[in-house]
């Protein structure tokens, strides 16, 4: 190749092979979390068993420096009604009411009057907690009362427990029996005070009544008086109706009514009568007629008269002076008993006329006479209403005034028995607070030895995943993915990890141990180079001495050895150091002592800087003598042209260059290459470096395939170092 070279143009940009950045991570995972748990094993079982020291040297401190003893005992509550004691039955109140109640005497319990009352106790004054803990300060022990004393309602239960706490059991009982004596005999004075009370209240009441009484019946006795009447009485209406003036007046009344119902009548007969007087006869004045005896006689006469005409007219004719005597007489027997018939008609009708006419002057003459009495009557009938209208109000105010002089008897009564009910005050304490066996729960091996373990292992474990939080180095695959998102080509495990790769040049690891895990994980990376399909290779880093020439040297020996041609080409003119790795031979220091600068500046061809490195497979081309302008020589055509030519002959060219981070170098490389490899120090490089490292490659256009992870330290719980021992089982068959 002649000088020309220089005038074949660079890539573009952005290149066809590049590999999509994975995705990223949201969260730790469970499996994530438990190899973090297994990382940090040892410093969880450590500060889970300080834990449980402290916990139990806690324990043995607050029991022997400062033992807490709580004696309780109970009041019971009875319900918040008052209870009738003449009635023997079961009071039924709500449970809410009741459990209400009960939380009531628990706070009076706790009040700080209360607690004033009972530090001027004697007993309590000499108590070792008043003495000693106390110091005599009543503000001081008055503020530890109302912290430490307790008191609470049970709502399943008719109890108030009281309880205390102090720093001897005989202190704790005494506190408490003190307090539950002074709060049910200031209870039950107050109960009884109000009762007492109330009983003065009721008597007062009793005797206003009993005037009230006094008075109603004086005024009782005057409406007697005053209406001269005994019998005024009105206590049933049935017998209301039965006093004398009432009955006269009914009596009258009736008789009245029944009076001038038979004028009414009466009148109407005598109009019949008059009608009768002068009309035709009617049938019942005709039936008296028949019974008329002279009538009688003389229709016998008739009937004998005919019987023998009949006979004489039959034998002798009608001539027969017999016959004619016969029926002449027969003529005048009819003619007296029609006289006789209109005499008794005349008669009758005259006589029932006159005799209506006589009987409706009586009737109206007594009917005006019991109207006059009927009249009388009603006066005195409403001098009786009023009066007993007047007695019915007195009466009514009267026995209003006696119920409730009853009722405040009962009362009187109930409250005095009341006063002698033990009931009455609604609280009993049923027994005094022994002194307590025991401390309390606080103050017991089964709180502070969990208690400190658990607390242990609860800040193991926060300062484990504090530990991973704050680690910002990029140390495993689950970093890449979740913060850089580049696919990960491979991992290279620190050579102290591999006991086969631990005494062998790191630089030349795939050579000198080529059954190691570290030249095994080369070959792993190599392989999935191939598959990107890369030809030029720009293999750099964010920072110095962070694993990329032995990167670079390595991946070049293992595809050198699959009988590839291979090319390392040294463009770091900053520190060039394939020279040390590949040291030349006092043949080829005489011979050739051109590198690529020697190219880049045209004091030589390509093939003039290239020098065999001493493994099949494998040439080597230096950087040269250093030039002052290392960025415009990378830069410039011949560069470009220079990698496009080495491509005809070289299977695989891998560049070595400077950190990104430190000089521009690589970003022009990276725009030459086909694909860039960024190396990531597993113990050195920080998340934001390998950000920016790759943000900047990618900025300029490079074409950046992924990453590898140069040093991994075997973790526990990691699948790296699962992956370790199982490839050294493996070897070792």
């Amino acid at each position: 190749m002649n000088n020309s070279i220089a005038t074949v143009t660079s890539r573009p940009a952005l290149s066809v092979g590049r590999m999509p950045p994975g995705p990223a991570a949201t969260g730790l995972t469970a499996k994530e979390v438990l190899h973090i748990l297994r990382r940090h094993m040892w410093m969880i079982l450590l500060t889970t068993l300080c834990g449980f020291i402290l916990g139990g040297g806690t324990w043995y401190c607050l029991r022997t420096f400062m033992p807490r003893y709580t004696a309780q005992t109970f009041i019971e509550v009875l319900p918040p009604i008052q209870e009738d004691p003449t009635v023997i039955t079961n009071t039924q109140v709500h449970k809410d009411l009741q459990y209400g109640y009960r939380v009531t005497i628990a706070n009076k319990i706790k009040q700080q009057t209360l607690f004033q009352e009972l530090l001027l106790r004697d007993k309590v004054r000499q108590t070792e907690w008043f003495q000693r803990d106390m110091q005599g300060d009543t503000t001081r022990a008055l503020k530890d009362l109302m912290k430490t004393f307790g008191a609470y309602a049970h709502r399943d239960g008719d109890f108030v427990t009281v309880s205390m706490t102090a720093r001897t059991t005989q202190d704790a009982a005494t506190l408490v029996n003190e307090m539950a004596l002074l709060f049910v005999n200031l209870h039950g004075g107050q109960e009884k005070e109000t009762i007492q009370e109330q009983l003065i209240r009721l008597r007062d009441q009793q005797k206003d009544i009993e005037a009230e009484v006094d008075a109603s019946n004086r005024a009782l006795d005057k409406v007697r008086i005053d209406a001269g009447i005994t019998d005024i009485s009105t206590d049933a209406g049935a017998y209301r109706n039965q006093h004398p003036i009432v009955t006269e007046y009914t009596d009258l009344v009736a008789q009245e009514k029944e009076l001038e119902l038979g004028v009414t009548q009466l009148e109407a007969n005598l109009k019949n009568l008059n009608e009768l007087a002068t009309g035709p006869v009617n049938e019942q004045i005709e039936n008296q007629i028949e019974r008329d005896p002279l009538l009688i006689s003389l229709a016998t006469q008739i009937a004998m008269n005919q019987g023998a005409l009949s006979g004489l007219l039959a034998r002798f004719g009608e001539d027969h002076p017999e016959v004619r005597r016969l029926a002449e007489a027969q003529t005048a027997l009819e003619e007296r008993r029609l006289e006789r018939r209109k005499e008794i008609a005349d008669q009758v009708r005259r006589a029932s006329y006159m005799d209506a006419r006589q009987l409706l002057a009586e009737m109206k003459e007594r009917l005006a006479r019991l109207v006059e009495l009927r009249e009388e009557a009603e006066a005195r009938k409403k001098e009786l209403d009023m009066a007993r209208v007047k007695y019915d109000r007195q009466r009514t105010v009267l026995d209003d005034n006696l119920e409730l002089l009853r009722t405040i008897k009962e009362q009187v009564e109930k409250r005095k028995l009341m006063l002698d009910d033990p009931k009455t005050a609604k609280v009993l304490l049923k027994a005094l607070a022994p002194e307590p066996l025991d401390m309390t729960a606080t103050r017991h091996w089964l709180l502070w030895f969990p208690a400190g373990t658990f607390f242990g292992f609860v800040l193991s474990v926060a300062l484990a995943f504090l530990v991973e939080v704050t680690n910002d180095l990029v140390r495993t695959p689950s970093d890449v993915a979740r913060y850089l998102r580049c696919t990960l080509l491979g991992m290279i495990p620190d050579s102290d990890e591999d006991d086969l790769a631990r005494d062998t040049d790191l630089f030349q690891v795939v050579r000198q141990a080529p059954y190691s895990f570290v030249s095994e994980s080369y070959r792993q990376c190599r392989t999935n180079l191939e598959l990107a399909g890369c030809k030029s290779l720009l293999v750099t880093s964010g920072d110095a001495d962070d694993g990329k020439t032995s990167t670079a040297v390595n991946l070049a020996l293992a595809m050198a050895a699959k009988d590839k041609k291979v090319l390392i080409l040294d463009a770091n003119f900053r520190q060039p150091y394939l020279q040390n790795i590949f040291p030349r031979t006092a043949q080829d220091a005489q011979a050739n002592l051109y590198g690529l600068s020697s190219f880049l500046l045209g004091q030589c061809r390509y093939q003039q800087a290239i020098r065999p490195s001493g493994v099949e497979g494998l040439e080597i081309m230096d950087t040269g003598l250093l030039p002052p302008n290392p960025l415009e020589l990378l830069a410039s055509r011949r560069m470009a042209a220079l990698i496009n030519e080495l491509k005809k002959f070289y299977d695989h060219i891998i560049i070595d260059s400077p950190p990104v981070l430190l000089v521009s170098d690589a970003k022009v490389l990276g725009r030459l290459a086909d694909s860039t490899v960024i190396v990531l120090h597993a113990a050195d490089t920080r998340r934001g470096a390998a950000m920016r490292t790759i943000a900047e490659m990618n900025k300029v256009g490079a074409n950046v395939i992924g990453c590898v992870l140069f040093g991994v330290r075997a973790m526990k719980g990691g699948y790296f170092r699962q992956q370790l021992k199982s490839y050294q089982r493996y070897l070792n068959g």
